[in-house]
């Protein structure tokens, strides 16, 4: 999902819409690539957290092509894939045109509320400028009693291991990323968002302040990537 970004403020909603448009056709080979084999690591633990059940409704946010979707269709949920970008909706519904595939702005989204057991979007929430109204968004879609599971980089807890992934970041990732990727400045981008994002408390934070309760995290490949976890009171 695109929006303006902390660290690309110059781009406007429909420029960032765009980049990912893009991408779309490479966007899951290049993440596999760009992440070391680790990102499909990333989503078996997102599929755990969620942990969908048969009959259960779950809304993916930032769904992208839908590759994030999968584990729980086949854990029998009924999955509605939503994105802000339009190129990554329409790649998602030729590789699976069974799936409802939504259109939606994480600040507005086009849902009723109380529609979902549980809500989840994984690396697009720092990609909202307006990050405390999408939780409010997704706290508001979510029935009492449901879960959001907020799959994001974030910051290694390990000092030096900190230093050299923010070099990866910003030295070595945009080479890398012009040799797999057609749009290699898109991961420039993405980089700097991920180094402007908050850390595992401050994420905390602001879920806590947009009303979900028992609130916690655990880190991911020593704090890379953080899975927050949170529940609508009943």
């Amino acid at each position: 999902m695109g929006y303006v970004t902390r660290a690309s403020l110059e781009k406007q909603p429909h420029e960032v819409a765009e980049m990912f448009d893009d991408v779309a056709e490479k966007y899951d080979l290049t993440n596999d690539v760009l992440s070391l084999g680790q990102a499909r690591l990333w989503r078996k633990e997102v599929a755990k957290a969620v942990d969908a059940r048969p009959a259960q409704k779950i809304l993916d946010l930032a769904a992208g092509t839908a590759t994030s979707s999968q584990p729980f269709v086949q854990a029998g949920a009924y999955v509605v894939p939503c994105d802000f970008s339009l190129g990554m909706l329409s790649v998602g519904k030729q590789r699976h045109p069974h799936m409802p595939f939504t259109a939606g702005d994480a600040t507005r989204l086009p849902f009723a509320d109380d529609s979902f057991d549980a809500v989840t979007i994984s690396f697009g929430l720092r990609n909202v400028q307006e990050t405390d109204q999408a939780l409010r968004e997704l706290y508001r879609v979510t029935k009492p009693g449901g879960r959001v599971v907020i799959c994001e980089f974030s910051q290694p807890t390990w000092a030096p291991f900190r230093t050299v992934y923010t070099e990866y970041l910003m030295r070595a990732l945009p080479p890398v990323a012009r040799a797999v990727s057609s749009n290699p400045d898109a991961y420039v981008y993405l980089a700097e968002s991920i180094r402007e994002w908050p850390d595992q408390p401050a994420l905390a934070s602001l879920l806590q302040s947009a009303g979900w309760s028992k609130v916690a995290w655990r880190n991911l490949t020593g704090g890379i990537v953080a899975l927050h976890r949170g529940f609508k009171s009943a």
